[in-house]
């Protein structure tokens, strides 16, 4: 079975799957008030009507080996990692047919907003350190019914995620 070692977040490295900010330590220009710094627009996401703001708890399996993978044709997902360091595996857009090969994993710190590009492969995000992910994602409503495309990997596709 493949493995793939998870890297340290990087803006270049991550550059072809999408952006992140990291929200728990903002920086740049802001808007200051009395009592308040306000960081505007640090992540944008262009999605028309209602977006869900969804919790997901993922346990820290023994081993952290991918046997399914999803993607959405028409909208970005976000994912903030709440409670942990999460680890996401990404690739690029394929037409659909899974290239895991071309798999990079991330390690996400903590308070991160990632915004991943539609199109791109992935899957729930795990847990770094903690026995259970608590993370949000941000997706538009109903995304998981109507624009999420999941595909179980052969056996020869799967990889397992080292540290």
């Amino acid at each position: 079975m493949k493995t793939i070692k998870a890297q340290p977040l990087t803006k270049k490295a991550f550059a072809p799957y999408g952006e992140y900010y990291s929200m728990a330590n903002p920086d740049g220009y802001a808007l200051c008030g009395e009592i308040h710094r306000f960081f505007p627009d640090r992540v944008l996401a262009n999605e028309c009507g209602n977006v869900g703001f969804s919790p997901i708890l993922v346990k820290k399996p023994e081993k952290m080996v991918i046997t399914q993978i999803e993607y959405h044709t028409t909208t970005c997902e976000l994912i903030l990692p709440l409670n942990d360091d999460m680890i996401l595996h990404v690739a690029q857009p394929s037409a659909g047919k899974p290239i895991t090969d071309e798999t990079k994993a991330f390690i996400v710190p903590k308070n991160t907003l990632i915004k991943m590009n539609a199109c791109v492969w992935h899957l729930a995000p795990l847990p770094k350190k903690k026995d259970e992910l608590c993370a949000m994602i941000i997706l538009p409503e109903c995304t998981y019914m109507n624009d999420c495309k999941v595909v179980d990997l052969t056996a020869d596709e799967q990889f397992e995620v080292v540290l």
